[in-house]
């Protein structure tokens, strides 16, 4: 057993759990804690459901990403020196949000959520550039592992603990708090190591023609975007109405579904990733993505059962319990992917463009979702987007292997340089 999570000892891993805590905080507040505070406040679910556009940026990052390969900012390396800076902005439009309110202007709190959604994704650009350059192939699954360690602890800190918050602290406080948080993170990016880089791209046209060139001429390379754009959707599209269900049709409170869909599921979705890892580590890629990636979608039938039992905190526990800790199977899995398709030259452009077409099909079919489920009825709701997998398992088993990425990047490498103050 030691030997199946040795790969786990790795400095380059273990750094990735603080760059995971700075990537996840900001998510929420402009996705789901959002929702929570508009469900809140007696916002129609249909207008909470096309909140789900705010996260465009999300899809469409790859068309500023390469600018973030091409430039740098002076005296804090390629990546870091972007990430302070994307750092930074997140925290000032948090706390711009909880100086507004969503009481007011929603075309304001709108515009708010989706600058948030902006400096976020860019934030998410440099931190998968990062650490695509900074581990060796052997540690991604791993590393992926770390960071989504991070990512949802954070998720805890502005989901699962706000929410329980949410009952004696106002929404408008916890942004507050949430700004300050992400400000004192700097502290902790400044401090991780710049991985040793391959050159920058020398001009603008190089930076953004040539990523694309580089990963279209490979063999089987509609195929792998014909997968990573269908293997989230379903996902994506339960996710965004999961909170409204659980809340206003089951019957639970803020704090019962902090304490159990995001505290308890957090850890049941780290423990998935981190054994995810260690599978993709033993076992490699394809089979992993193909039986993970198939189970994490069977959950969500786990959520049309409690659409008939009604409040049941055992169902609860079960639905929650199950969905997340097969989603951080197959999410190692699937990230540690898009990272072999990601060429180390063009590593920002690449994965960019690769993690914004991952979630196309569910954001936009996302804005929908309260549509659907009012129409159709929850049971059905989730029946269907389990379904949402079969496509993505048939492109998975026949993508040819010689679509990923013909990156020199050793096996083992040196650790990394101690970063600036150690």
């Amino acid at each position: 057993m030691a030997s199946f999570f040795s790969v786990f000892r790795s400095r380059r891993v273990g750094w990735l759990t603080p760059i995971g805590f700075a990537a996840g905080l900001p998510f929420l507040l402009s996705q789901g804690s959002l929702q929570t505070w508009l469900t809140v406040e007696k916002v129609d679910v249909s207008t909470i459901g096309l909140f789900t556009l705010v996260g465009v940026p999300y899809n469409l990052k790859f068309l500023w990403a390469p600018l973030l390969d091409r430039y740098s900012l002076p005296g804090f390396g390629r990546r870091r020196g972007w990430m302070l800076a994307f750092q930074a902005l997140i925290a000032a439009f948090v706390f711009a949000l909880g100086l507004l309110g969503v009481q007011g202007n929603l075309a304001i709190v709108a515009a708010l959520a989706l600058g948030l959604s902006f400096v976020s994704a860019s934030f998410d650009v440099v931190v998968d550039a990062h650490r695509t350059d900074l581990l060796a192939p052997s540690e991604r699954a791993a590393g992926t592992a770390t960071f989504v360690t991070g990512y949802r602890v954070a998720l805890n800190v502005t989901g699962a603990l706000a929410l329980i918050l949410a009952d004696t602290v106002t929404w408008r406080w916890l942004y507050f708090a949430f700004a300050a948080l992400m400000a004192l993170g700097l502290w902790f990016t400044w401090r991780v190591p710049e991985p040793e880089m391959k050159a920058a791209p020398r001009t603008l046209t190089e930076a953004v023609v040539e990523p694309f060139i580089d990963f279209f001429r490979r063999k089987g390379a509609l195929i792998a975007l014909a997968f990573v754009i269908s293997f989230r959707v379903g996902d994506t599209i339960a996710t965004t109405m999961i909170t409204p269900f659980l809340i206003r049709t089951v019957g639970f409170s803020q704090a019962e579904v902090g304490t159990v869909n995001k505290f308890f599921g957090s850890l049941a979705a780290i423990a998935g990733s981190f054994l995810g890892g260690a599978v993709v580590a033993k076992w490699g890629l394809r089979r992993p993505l193909f039986v993970l990636g198939g189970l994490a979608a069977l959950t969500n039938v786990l959520y049309a059962v409690l659409a008939h039992t009604g409040k049941s905190f055992p169902m609860l526990f079960i639905a929650v319990g199950f969905d997340s800790f097969a989603g951080g199977m197959g999410s190692a899995a699937f990230v540690a992917f898009l990272m072999t398709l990601a060429a180390s030259r063009y590593s920002a452009t690449q994965y960019a463009l690769l993690t914004s077409v991952s979630s196309v099909g569910g954001r936009a079919l996302g804005a929908w979702s309260g549509f659907l489920a009012r129409e159709l009825g929850w049971s059905l709701f989730f029946l269907i987007t389990a379904a949402f997998i079969l496509p993505a398992l048939l492109f998975i088993a026949i993508l040819p292997r010689s679509v990923e990425a013909a990156n020199a990047t050793p096996e083992a490498e040196p650790p990394p340089p101690r970063p600036p103050g150690c």
